[in-house]
């Protein structure tokens, strides 16, 4: 999960594909003077690198047992696909180096065509039929 532990610079100057959103959560995290990580670990200047006690905290609190880390990854490309992105944007935001990694998603880009196709469709239909009754 090397993306989720981005040093705090990096969060601070906006060089990351966050939200506003993200970046005013994480700019509210405690920060450790001796360390220039977000998500910091036990040692000194080190970041996070065990995140299943924390996630099954989290996962209680919010009561969703049954979700895991990468369910997450995989919600944030179906919607960056349903918002219109490409499948390489995508990719860089998940920080996949290979194209082939993202690749996986096109299933759900090829359900976003077909819907595209269908109100487009209905749309010119909506405009032809008046005039063949």
């Amino acid at each position: 999960m090397t993306g989720a532990f981005w040093p705090r610079r990096m969060v601070r100057l906006g060089l990351l594909g966050v939200s506003n959103a993200a970046v005013s959560v994480l700019s509210a995290l405690p920060r450790k003077e001796d360390n220039p990580w977000v998500i910091t670990g036990k040692k000194p200047g080190a970041h996070l690198t065990d995140m299943q006690k924390p996630w099954r905290r989290i996962r209680s609190r919010a009561e969703l047992d049954d979700v895991r880390i990468h369910d997450l990854r995989h919600s944030f490309a179906s919607r960056a696909l349903a918002l219109g992105e490409s499948l390489p944007m995508i990719g860089k935001l998940l920080g996949h180096t290979q194209v082939q990694t993202t690749a996986r998603y096109a299933h759900l880009a090829n359900e976003s065509v077909k819907a595209s196709g269908s109100r487009v469709g209905n749309s010119i239909g909506s405009h032809i039929a008046p005039a063949h009754r």
